[in-house]
């Protein structure tokens, strides 16, 4: 895996939890396991600037605290306004003693939410 960011044993993450990881990459990311499998998004509401890791994770989806905008965690498509754009999502590659994640090439296999324009 290229341009690949370790983030290690994250086998004590239980169920509907998330972890932040906040020196990966330019805005953070957050780790979120949903039904056994692990998703990563970047740490950064597509409308507010409001780190998502401050938020909630319901299901499938993490609200941000700010104004209440939903992502889906799986694909990081928009689930609700105020946003309007998808966050960046990246590939998780790894079991759960040895995690590593990639952000995903946005040209190749964009958000189904739409474009995400990078600021």
């Amino acid at each position: 895996m290229s341009d690949a960011f370790e983030l290690g044993d994250l086998s004590d993450l239980a169920d509907g939890a998330m972890r932040c990881f906040p020196d990966v990459d330019r805005d953070g990311v957050v780790v979120c396991r949903v039904d056994g499998e692990l998703f990563a998004i970047a740490d950064n509401c597509s409308h507010a600037d409001q780190k998502l890791s401050e938020g909630r994770l319901r299901g499938g989806t993490i609200t941000c605290p700010k104004h209440g905008a939903a992502f889906d965690v799986r694909d990081g498509s928009h689930q609700s306004p105020p946003a309007y754009e998808g966050v960046v999502t990246y590939e998780v590659d790894g079991d759960d003693t040895a995690v590593s994640v990639r952000r995903r090439d946005v040209d190749r296999d964009p958000s189904p939410g739409g474009p995400i324009r990078m600021r």
